[in-house]
């Protein structure tokens, strides 16, 4: 059998590390759904203002509680909506909306509306998609209770909340390096100290600690303040993990012959540690930190749920599923709901991605065996 020059690569030991995890990476068909659906969702949560319709705050106070609307096309026509016809309940005062075939709402591409700054620095007014029809907006994903658009807003809060699990394990991976690094390398009664107060912390009731921690911040801090309080919160408590497995790795390491080559060589301990200890099991760190992501995402909505998060005007998907509490309203208008489904796509696709990602960072390890067993097979 011939083979390619990457197979030969691989059987002389001379392919990188990077080409074999991301060999590995590519066959785990999960993880690159999960990628697939990543990519797109932060790339919209970055630009959001361009993406949405509409302001995240712009309301139409007439039309609380509007279903969505269905996208229709005609070649002649283009693409529209059609209004809606309002009745109001004799016996509850309810609000109550139907379709009117004689009302309809011509929706462009790249159209102008509310004005805004992308990335805070350029200002613009124009919009993927929006309603072209002067005076009558149109809900793909429905209203809210105030009558904004609930695209527009669930668009809006995936900034917030895609990056505060960004934010939040930036910060809890250099506290798990620092305090795990530390407890692995010295040993001794470092390591006991530091393991006690981990244990500590993971003994602590999570919600309950969450609680207590956003109880303690002043009400009157601004949102972009309680921003940065929540990613602090979640990284106090997300550190844990991560610092196990980086003391354990630590403790395996530093008994290697090329660590005590080095301290031979009069190498001094912080460049033994992030020259060569630490990139020996990047990959590893790399897989740990993509499964912690969506522990902060959820850590992050089920604060706002609570109300003890962000808080409005923010704009988050914790937030916005605070809203959808009663069930009276959820009855009425099941479309409040779609943040959660949003959070339960996010989670499940990093979960994808950082399962492909620990197979990656071990491509002979066993479970990446077995999979090559059942191929050869």
């Amino acid at each position: 059998m011939i083979l390619n020059r990457e197979q030969r690569m691989n059987d002389a030991g001379a392919l990188p590390q990077w080409r074999l995890m991301w060999r590995q990476f590519r066959r785990h068909r999960l993880a690159l759904a999960g990628l697939a659906i990543l990519v797109p969702v932060y790339f919209v949560a970055v630009f959001a203002e361009f993406f949405a319709p509409m302001s995240s705050s712009t309301a139409n106070t007439t039309m609380t509680y509007a279903p969505p609307q269905m996208p229709r096309y005609a070649s002649d026509l283009g693409l529209y909506v059609y209004g809606y016809r309002t009745e109001r309940d004799p016996m509850t005062y309810e609000q109550r909306y139907t379709v009117d075939e004689s009302k309809r709402v011509d929706v462009g591409f790249f159209v102008h509306g509310d004005e805004y700054k992308l990335l805070g620095l350029i200002p613009s007014d124009v919009h993927l998609v929006g309603s072209v029809t002067k005076g009558q907006p149109f809900f793909l994903l429905g209203s809210d209770q105030n009558g904004r658009d609930l695209l527009s807003r669930l668009i809006h809060g995936a900034r917030v909340s895609l990056s505060i699990g960004l934010v939040g394990v930036a910060a809890s991976f250099l506290l798990g390096m620092l305090i795990g690094g530390i407890s692995g390398y010295f040993g001794g009664g470092v390591d006991n100290v530091v393991q006690r107060v981990i244990e500590f912390i993971i003994a602590i009731p999570t919600l309950p600690l969450w609680m207590a921690l956003s109880a303690a911040m002043p009400q009157d801090w601004g949102p972009l303040t309680r921003y940065f309080a929540i990613t602090v919160i979640l990284s106090l408590i997300g550190w844990t993990g991560l610092a196990r497995d980086v003391r354990g790795r630590f403790l395996s390491l530093r008994e290697e012959d090329f660590v005590t080559a080095a301290r031979l060589d009069g190498v001094g301990r912080l460049s033994i540690i992030f020259r060569h200890m630490i990139p020996s099991f990047a990959s590893h760190i790399i897989a740990s930190l993509s499964l912690a992501i969506p522990g902060m995402i959820l850590g992050e909505t089920s604060l706002s749920f609570l109300g003890l998060g962000l808080q409005a005007p923010a704009v988050s998907w914790g937030v916005l599923l605070e809203g959808a509490q009663n069930v009276r309203v959820v009855a009425n208008a099941p479309w409040l709901l779609a943040p959660g489904v949003a959070v339960v796509v996010v989670v499940v696709a990093m979960n994808f991605f950082g399962d492909g990602l620990r197979d990656a960072a071990d491509p002979y390890g066993n479970r990446g065996m077995r999979r090559a067993r059942r191929r050869v097979a």
